[in-house]
């Protein structure tokens, strides 16, 4: 048992997920902990991960590097 006076108190918390899980713990916070992304939404646990091309990344890629592939390959065929 810890010494009494000297250690915070430990107490049930409820943590409170965006997607909506709750579910109880004990935590010396004070008051309920609120999070944006838990284990029960996460993409990493759940294995429902989505690549997102953002603003067409990959296909600007492509484009910026379109000519040097083109140029490489009239070298080659020089």
């Amino acid at each position: 048992m810890p010494k009494q006076g000297i250690h915070p108190n430990y107490d049930a918390t409820t943590v409170r997920c965006a997607c909506g899980n709750n579910f109880q713990t004990r935590s010396t916070h004070k008051g309920d902990i609120v999070l944006e992304i838990c284990a029960a939404c996460h993409p990493f646990f759940t294995g429902k991960q989505k690549l997102v091309d953002t603003a067409g990344r990959i296909d600007r890629f492509r484009r910026k590097f379109a000519a040097t592939e083109a140029k490489k390959a009239e070298i080659a065929a020089q």
